[in-house]
């Protein structure tokens, strides 16, 4: 499941994940899964599959039972807690169906937040916001935008550091079908632009279609879509596979 691509390290990994809850429920188990350097993926399947529980184990929100997520070659179970946080704040970028765009700090504020985070200068928080489509709008309030305008803030300030994974949860969810076409275009595009990869969970066929590649998880396991993105730019030699029981989360 490691890349073929000599001297190519994956971006993320996934070996033999599995979890469990409660008295013996098995969410995931054997998952085995490889994304390449600024590959653009979706992962679909219905609620309850675990889904969220995925992003939350490569987030190192929650914890495997068994197996390993390495992000950009780092073993995250193998860092402590001081570690695993550096890591998560310098390499991955969240996008969030909710925004989660906070509503006292200006939209340039907002998106500096992960400069900040990380010592870094925080000019490119209005490079970044010219870049969604944003330009000139550094010192306006949430409040003065529309649902579409917040989730491209909220993609600015999940890129601007420039991480290495962006996890992003139905980020399409909360958004009518035309803003949505129009957010996921821009998303794709300046994740490919700063060389990101990117996992998508979504329930939204429209929404996975401008994935590099579509990944049904199920009780079935974690497998190719049968659309004409499926595996689209696959690396030699990855696999993608699980099992998953009813998550509740």
């Amino acid at each position: 499941m490691v890349l073929r691509n000599e001297g190519v390290v994956p971006a993320l990994e996934c070996r033999e994940l599995g979890k469990t809850y409660g008295a013996g429920r098995i969410v995931l188990a054997h998952l085995d899964f490889t994304l390449a350097p600024g590959e653009f993926v979706a992962i679909m399947g219905d609620s309850g599959v675990g889904k969220s529980t995925l992003l939350n184990l490569i987030a190192g929100l929650d914890s495997a039972d068994s197996g390993d997520v390495i992000i950009d070659g780092s073993a995250v179970s193998r860092l402590d807690d001081n570690a695993a946080t550096r890591l998560r704040r310098k390499k991955l970028g969240f996008v969030f169906q909710a925004f989660h765009v906070l509503p006292h700090l200006t939209l340039a504020q907002n998106v500096a937040l992960p400069l900040l985070l990380n010592d870094l200068p925080t000019a490119g928080a209005l490079d970044m916001l010219a870049a969604v489509g944003l330009g000139g709008r550094g010192d306006d309030f949430p409040r003065q935008l529309s649902g579409g305008e917040l989730q491209r803030v909220a993609i600015a300030r999940a890129l601007v550091h420039r991480p290495k994974l962006i996890l992003a949860d139905e980020p399409t969810g909360n958004l009518d079908p035309d803003t949505a076409h129009d957010v996921l275009g821009l998303f794709r595009a300046q994740s490919k632009a700063t060389g990101a990869a990117t996992i998508m969970v979504t329930h939204s066929e429209a929404a996975a279609a401008v994935a590099d590649r579509i990944l049904i998880l199920s009780d079935g396991g974690l497998h190719a879509s049968s659309g004409r993105n499926a595996f689209a730019g696959s690396p030699p030699g990855s696999r993608s596979t699980a099992r998953s029981a009813d998550d509740a989360r």
